[in-house]
């Protein structure tokens, strides 16, 4: 009797311990990621007037092609960091009616990176179709003579190259 009564004491115990251990704060939850992963890099090599295969190269395939409107391709991206809040993305690509580019829209437009509205940059890199940037390159202003900068310059320009040996192939015939 004693004994039964300690045992079933014991697996009652075990037993709340293994329910307690399901919810314990400490479990380790996964990262459920979910569709297409579009980057603004991507957006920003998208231009008027590609083709659905240039599209599909740089975006690679659309979650969703709608059966009804077969000029829109959405790509959507969702992701649930363990336990955390869920947060989605979404980007939504529109064709004419001769399979060219003509419109995006949805969370990343061309030209404006999530890290510069932050940093509260410009996004100056926007291209419309008839305009395109021009390529400015900042005049480079030369070294105080006798400065840091001189020296490293000069070391530079003084690196000779030196050619990579290449190993010579391994004889294969048997």
């Amino acid at each position: 009797m004693q004994n039964t009564k300690l045992l079933l004491t014991s697996l009652t115990f075990v037993g709340l311990l293994a329910l307690a251990g399901c919810s314990f704060p400490g479990v380790y939850k996964i990262d459920i990621q979910q569709g297409n992963v579009v980057t603004q890099d991507m957006i920003d090599q998208l231009r008027p007037g590609m083709t659905r295969r240039q599209v599909r190269f740089i975006m690679g395939n659309p979650l969703i092609q709608d059966t009804f409107n077969t000029n829109r391709w959405d790509y959507l991206y969702s992701l649930q960091p363990g336990g955390g809040q869920r947060q989605q993305e979404r980007m939504s690509v529109f064709f004419n009616e001769g399979d060219q580019l003509v419109n995006l829209s949805g969370d990343f437009m061309p030209g404006v990176s999530r890290d510069q509205e932050i940093l509260g940059n410009s996004g100056d890199t926007s291209v419309s179709p008839t305009e395109q940037p021009s390529q400015q390159q900042p005049e480079e202003t030369p070294a105080k003579p006798g400065s840091v900068e001189e020296s490293i310059q000069r070391e530079i320009d003084t690196i000779e190259a030196t050619p990579v040996p290449t190993p010579a192939p391994l004889e294969t015939s048997p």
